[in-house]
């Protein structure tokens, strides 16, 4: 699935409700909050503080998802093309800045 895709079917679904977006500064609580579910959900798993009985497990795929949603709905109610801005990340970082910057494998 592409950033487009995803960026129309949020913009779909967001364009029955008024307003379509919230204020970003609304949305970057979102993600903020939707964060905290990732975190809450790592640290079940992985860390020592377990939930509590009755605590409702969430999967940390659908945690990710909440998060996608959300930056997708700041990044359109911006008018941020994800597909150009993820291109130009690529190229200037993954390829350019950081492309020595950590050890690779060695392949043989």
């Amino acid at each position: 699935m592409s950033f487009k895709k995803i960026q129309r079917d949020v913009d779909k679904w967001t364009g029955q409700f008024n307003p379509q977006y919230w204020p970003s500064y609304e949305i970057l609580a979102r993600l903020i909050e939707e964060t905290g579910e990732l975190a809450r959900e790592i640290n079940d798993l992985y860390g020592i503080k377990k939930k509590k009985k009755g605590e409702k497990k969430n999967s940390l795929g659908q945690e990710l998802t909440d998060i996608i949603f959300t930056v997708v709905c700041l990044a359109n109610s911006q008018g941020i093309d994800l597909s150009k801005e993820w291109e130009k990340m690529v190229k200037s970082k993954l390829y350019g800045r950081d492309k020595n910057r950590f050890e690779k494998k060695n392949r043989s």
